[in-house]
Formats: structure tokens, sequence, C-alpha cells
């Protein structure tokens, strides 16, 4: 160790060097597809009960019909279509903390170690369910933002959007969610820009930026491959989690305290009668995209 010049050179290594109190952290990821604005979490409760599958099932609509004297009416017996939520993922931390640093970091390492942790698989969740809600999205035509007005190209790909949810009689209360890029440009629209003539201005939980034509706007650098721009309801995605929380003992081989914790989650498109297809085996076809959440690309051009 090399003395300044206010320093004794014979005794330098004998004067401690000061550990901020404080640990750096990252910045808190914000949930966007895990959200309760993107996918429901009505099922959790059961899972946490029961297992680790289960099983949703769907009431189809009866049929409507005709009244006449001489036919009477015919009794319908209700009907139900299965389909299965399971928990696939599992995700765990495990890190040691030496005695040593507990002792030279004032204040303790446990509390933001433990943040941290928390931070780092709400990530890992947010990411797997964007890409299920991505996957078993219907992809509408690509949204051409290559020349001309960027602004109104995007704005216009939305409410196409919209539109092929109201052709699907998809309820109020959608979200649309877009990519960094994508926020950048729309921003400029005067709808948004403007947003406080029309919806919410100013919030920002779970990377909301505005409500307008009918949706929550959110955008997320968690974005899943192949979709720019994704837009539907929450019922239509359901996410279930079960943490397990901290474990803390003594390390076998070090002089050291570990921390673990251990993250259960699943997630899944969720099917409809009229809506999605029914299959002869009484659950529904969930190969074919549905209907009440739809995802399209942009073709930026060299430009843009």
């Amino acid at each position: 160790m090399t003395a300044l010049t206010y320093q004794a050179p014979g005794s330098v290594s004998f004067i401690p060097e000061i550990w901020n109190a404080d640990l750096l952290v990252a910045f808190e990821p914000l949930l966007v597809w895990a959200s309760p604005i993107v996918s429901n979490n009505k099922y959790e409760g059961d899972i946490r009960k029961k297992g680790d599958v289960v099983h949703i099932n769907s009431l189809l609509r009866p049929t409507v019909g005709d009244y006449t004297v001489a036919d009477g009416m015919t009794a319908q017996r209700p009907e139900t279509v299965d389909q299965k939520l399971p928990i696939t993922q599992a995700k765990y931390l495990h890190v040691l903390i030496e005695d040593a640093e507990r002792l030279q970091v004032g204040g303790g390492l446990d509390s933001p170690i433990n943040q941290q942790m928390i931070r780092s698989l709400a990530r890992e969740a947010d990411t797997f369910m964007g890409g299920v809600i991505a996957a078993g999205a219907t992809a509408l035509p690509t949204i051409d933002a290559s020349t001309g007005n960027i602004p109104q190209a995007l704005y216009g790909g939305i409410l196409d959007m919209m539109l092929a949810l109201d052709d699907n009689d998809i309820p109020q209360g959608r979200y649309v969610v877009v990519s960094p890029r994508v926020k950048r440009h729309l921003i400029e629209h005067p709808s948004i820009a403007n947003a406080a003539a029309y919806g919410e201005p100013g919030v920002t939980a779970n990377g909301l930026i505005a409500q307008l034509a009918g949706f929550k706007l959110l955008s997320t650098t968690a974005m899943p491959a192949g979709a720019d721009i994704v837009a539907g309801h929450s019922e239509f995605s359901t996410y279930a989690s079960q943490f397990s929380g901290f474990r803390e003992g003594q390390s076998e081989k070090y002089r050291a305290n570990y921390i673990d914790t251990l993250h259960l989650y699943g997630g899944k498109i969720v099917r409809f009668p009229v809506l999605d297809t029914q299959n002869s085996d009484n659950t529904w076809d969930e190969t074919k995209p549905t209907k009440g959440i739809v995802k399209a690309t942009v073709n930026w051009g060299a430009g843009s």
C-alpha cells in the first residue's frame, strides 16, 4: 500500500479503508407481463392449496331455441370443457455471505441481497410470461414504419388491434404493451403526448405510460422475440406462482451463512367458449392462437 502525503510510511497498512454502508443495487425491473394489468392470477390460490396443476373448467353457452305450443321446450344439460394450468418453472437463487463481509459492511448485507434476489426472480418470471403470451397471440399484419409519419403509423397499428379485438367482442379493460423503440416514437403522437385529454397522464406503475383508446399503454424491455406490440385482455392469460421465501443456514464448507429461495410458477393462455375450438375429448385446441390477444411486428426500414 502506497502512503499518501499525509500518512506515515511505516504504519500506513494499519489505517483501515472505509466501506460505504449503503450498497449500490440494480434498478428494479418493472413487472409488465406477469402484472395483473396483463395476466390475471385468479387461480393462484388453488395451486397453493392443491398441487402443481389446476383444472380450469369452461362453461359452454346453451343454445337458444324457438318456442312453439306444439313442440314445447327441450332441456339442455350444462356442459364444461377442461383446460390445465401447470406449474412448469422452478427457479432458485443461492448465495453465501461471509462472516467477514457482515463485519466489514455497515448495516449488513442481508436486506439488499434479499431484495436483489426477489428482483432477479421477478425478471425471469416476467420474461417467461411474455413468451407465453406472445406465443399464443394472433399475429396481425406487419406495421410499416419505414416511410412517412412513424408515430402515426404506430398509432394506426394500435387502432387496428383495437378493431381486431372489437370484432371478437373482447371486453373493455384492455392493455397494449410496446417495446422501448415503439414507445420512443409513439409518444410523439399528439394523442399520447396530450394524453391528459384522453386518459391518465403521468402514470408509471408497472411501466404504464397512458390510458388511451380503450387501452392501458405499457412498455417493457422484456419484449418477446418477434413482437414489437402486443394487445389484449388479462382474462386471456393467467399467471400463478409459489414463492418459498428465504431459507438461511450455516455453510458446511465456508465460514459463512447461506441464503436461498425458490420460485415455482407457470402461465398459460386461457380458452373461452365460442372464441376457441373444442376437441372431441372435451378439451380445447391449444395449437391455435387466442383471439383475445393480438401481436404485430414493425418494419422500421433502414433510416428509422
